[in-house]
């Protein structure tokens, strides 16, 4: 599968849209990690991969973008997820010079501080 998609004279590979987008969203306190989301079967097949942090998807030029991301223990969730909405959007803009029309960032997992007492 092809993952280039044309936005005016420029082939972006989603895959380096991806990588930009977890570089961005790991940068913001309260993210633990970039979560996999899970494909249907068709996504499977014609990804070649069951799991993706992020989706990107270019239309006429415009990117959309859904993220799932983990978050840590004792965060204020929607704090988190509209400071990772910012944030990808505005680094994924500045290093493709291409609108973003959204950014859903979906909440896949919470991680828990291990506060084993010996």
């Amino acid at each position: 599968m092809d993952n280039r998609n044309m936005v005016g004279d420029l082939g972006i590979n989603t895959d380096v849209i991806e990588k930009m987008v977890s570089l961005a969203a790991l940068e913001v306190d309260g993210v633990a990690a970039m979560a996999n989301r899970s494909l249907d079967i068709t996504g499977m097949i014609n990804s070649g991969s069951a799991f993706k942090p992020a989706k990107i998807t270019v239309r006429n030029g415009v990117v959309s973008i859904d993220v799932y991301i983990s978050v840590k223990d004792g965060v204020k969730v929607k704090e988190v997820a509209e400071t990772v909405q910012v944030n990808v959007k505005d680094k994924v803009q500045d290093m493709t010079g291409n609108a973003i029309t959204n950014v859903n960032v979906h909440i896949a997992d919470l991680v828990v501080a291990d506060t084993q007492t010996e």
